[in-house]
């Protein structure tokens, strides 16, 4: 299975959860949403995973927002994760998507959430995710963001779990 995983990070959260669902899928081809490619051609899998920002997908001045905050700057820029999906017209047939988000860890009520954002347009691409949307929790202290203890593992763990629901789906791994 070939496995592409565009994130869109902030302060570097969301890029390591990135990293650790690969390692849980057991190999992908990891790229910050500046460096996606446009054609998917040959991907079986697609994940996508974006920081939450003002309850669903950033836009450009939430991320300027988010720059202000920073004294040592933003790792995404100009395009994010909404821009890049937004430039996809058609997805090859048979790729499978999967989603996921990094939020404060509130009721999602509270919080909204990327990872809902981004699947609703995948949805509208004509591909559902093949598991549900995923968020991992961040935490704010002392105006440094970071993710809260023993989410790299459950990142992990996600992606091993969406292997196994990938290859129980398709015979593949």
């Amino acid at each position: 299975m070939r496995t592409l995983i565009v994130y869109e990070s902030m302060f570097g959260s969301t890029e390591e959860l990135a990293r650790a669902v690969a390692d849980g899928l057991g190999s992908a081809d990891v790229v910050p949403v500046e460096r996606a490619p446009h054609d998917l051609t040959g991907y079986d899998l697609l994940v996508v995973g974006a920081p939450t920002h003002v309850h669903g997908l950033s836009r450009p001045a939430t991320r300027e927002a988010a720059a202000d905050q920073a004294p040592a700057g933003t790792r995404t820029h100009e395009l994010g994760a909404r821009e890049w999906l937004g430039t996809l017209n058609v997805l090859p047939p048979g790729l499978d998507t999967a989603v996921f988000d990094t939020r404060l860890a509130k009721a999602r009520w509270l919080t909204g959430s990327a990872a809902h954002a981004a699947a609703k347009l995948l949805r509208r691409l004509g591909h559902e995710p093949a598991v549900p949307p995923a968020s991992f929790f961040v935490e704010v202290s002392g105006g440094d963001t970071r993710l809260v203890e023993g989410e790299p593992a459950r990142a992990a763990a996600w992606g091993a779990d969406l292997a196994a629901v990938r290859q129980a789906r398709t015979g593949r791994s």
